[in-house]
């Protein structure tokens, strides 16, 4: 018995009327003309050489396989689950690609900054040493004596003091900033496809602005807990700042921080991504590589932008003396001298060193995971069609 052959494809549809169901036979190349009982969808597989009638019973499974093919992007029928269970990278690219990049980034975020905590502790007790002084003549405090002076006076734990909000807040924080910089990327983008350097400087500086000011609120309460002395709670400092300060007070320096965060993250991002883009194809997938690029993105973006950090601690002090960035550097330069903006400056150094290269590292690593997991589908997919025809 001949077969005529067709051009079709896999597809679901809701059943036609039954008396056209022959014609609908017939004009798909059934061969014997024969009317069939409706049912609840119908399916077409090409075969070569004829025309076959898929089970109805399958209907549950194409649903579902058509489903998680469409979250994955690619085509065809999905592996059976004991398949994929044995290629794990293959199992990563039925996760939504934006949900894996925020996940990676608020995980990134987080591990970085528990790690250098009491670098970044260190450092906000240099910067904000003259305000907490303010009325006793002392000088600047030195890197050395303000690491033993916690030790001394809170122990170990004391190091990560203020840490938890700090976690808290760059949970959010780095998944905000990371995701919303690919989405930037391609606001930013020209009609022909390019990011252009500025594309890529504003799209770092909309990113940085649009983390911080979802979660400035919990950078303020970090640092009160981090440069108060005793062991107040989170709960209990932030419920005594709106007490007595009112709410404002969780936005003291916002002005100062969008400043200082637009031009660090827009010079950090696109001094990574240019230097990304010029290295050798063999080199780009290489961790090793992505540390590099992104300590000396960060080095220097520090360099650019560390005294608008220093001017935005000052002002979120309890009775500061600054009410705008105008008042603050003349007033930090005047009492401390030019270096009095750089207070902080090696702690600060030493802890953008992992804490940077671990976030980019990490949401590098976990695209090119991405890309390799759709790969590997896509190749098992292949091989299962090629043994299937």
């Amino acid at each position: 018995m001949s077969h005529r052959r067709v051009e079709a494809c896999d597809s679901w549809r809701p059943p036609p009327a039954p008396a056209h169901a022959p014609a609908l036979l017939l004009r798909a190349g059934n061969p014997w003309g024969r009317s069939y009982p409706p049912c609840a969808f119908a399916s077409l597989s090409v075969r070569e050489g004829g025309v076959k009638a898929e089970d109805v019973g399958e209907e549950k499974e194409r649903t579902l396989a058509q489903a998680a093919a469409e979250v994955s992007g690619t085509k065809g029928k999905m592996p059976p689950v004991a398949q994929l269970l044995k290629h794990p990278l293959a199992l990563l690219a039925l996760v939504p690609s934006s949900v894996a990049l925020f996940a990676a980034g608020a995980g990134a975020g987080a591990v970085a900054k528990t790690v250098t905590a009491p670098l970044d502790r260190v450092k906000l007790l240099m910067q904000t040493h003259s305000v907490r002084m303010a009325g006793e003549s002392t000088k600047g405090i030195g890197f050395v004596q303000a690491m033993a002076e916690i030790g001394k006076e809170e122990g170990i734990k004391g190091y990560w003091k203020g840490n938890l909000p700090q976690v808290i807040r760059i949970i959010p924080y780095s998944a905000v900033q990371l995701f919303s910089y690919e989405v930037y990327k391609k606001v930013f983008r020209r009609k022909d496809g390019e990011l252009t350097v500025f594309g890529r400087l504003a799209a770092g500086a909309c990113a940085g602005m649009t983390s911080t000011l979802v979660t400035y609120p919990l950078d303020v309460l970090r640092l009160r807990l981090a440069v108060q002395s005793g062991h107040s709670t989170m709960s209990q400092v932030a419920l005594n700042m709106l007490r007595e300060e009112g709410l404002a007070s969780f936005y003291g320096g916002l002005g100062p921080s969008l400043i200082g965060i637009a031009p660090y993250i827009a010079v950090n991002f696109c001094v990574f991504d240019l230097m990304k883009k010029s290295v050798p194809e063999k080199y780009k997938s290489r961790p090793e590589t992505s540390l590099a690029t992104a300590l000396l993105s960060a080095t220097f973006a520090t360099l650019m932008c560390y005294p608008l950090d220093t001017v935005r601690r000052q002002m979120q002090m309890k009775g500061t003396p600054y009410n705008t960035i105008f008042d603050a550097i003349p007033g930090i330069v005047e009492r401390d001298g030019l270096v009095g903006l750089y207070r902080g400056f090696v702690p600060n150094a030493l802890k953008n060193l992992p804490n940077s290269s671990i976030k980019l590292t990490a949401f590098d690593t976990m695209k090119i995971l991405i890309s390799t997991g759709q790969k590997e589908l896509e190749k098992i997919m292949q091989e299962n069609q090629e043994k299937t025809s």
